[in-house]
């Protein structure tokens, strides 16, 4: 948990103005059909912010900041990648190829991208309903 949340201005001065537009659209697409909690933390060792989406004790994914770039992580489980795997051809090249390169762990598969504008929003949302139906029209 973070002593202060970030405003819009440090957000900005952070990511630049292009990326907090990115940063801003994901999080209003996310907002738009999820009803879930929100939770600020550190970014770790690679990112200064952590901004995550979870709702009954499970993350639904998360939002990392760091100077000049935006991190969009999913996991997914088992499950999940099976999903994945048969519906793979829906989705950009670019998802299955960080799906490919992504580590799996005893908890899932962590994949994350970099995104520097919205054109992957849509699979973003994809990988987002695999895991969790949504619940605002």
């Amino acid at each position: 948990m973070l002593d202060r949340i970030p405003d819009e201005g440090e957000m900005t001065a952070l990511l630049g103005k292009n990326l907090y537009d990115v940063w801003s659209g994901l999080c209003a697409l996310i907002d738009g059909k999820y009803d879930m909690d929100r939770r600020w933390g550190p970014g770790g060792k690679a990112w200064k912010y952590e901004y995550k989406y979870r709702r009954g004790g499970k993350t639904l994914c998360g939002l990392y900041a760091r100077e000049n770039c935006v991190g969009f992580m999913v996991i997914l489980g088992k499950e999940e990648r099976s999903k994945f795997e048969r519906d793979r051809e829906n989705y950009a090249e670019e998802v299955g190829e960080t799906y490919d390169r992504a580590q799996t762990y005893h908890d899932g598969k962590w994949l994350m991208f970099e995104p520097a504008d919205s054109s992957l929003f849509r699979d973003f949302l994809g990988l987002l309903e695999l895991k969790r139906r949504p619940n605002r029209k």
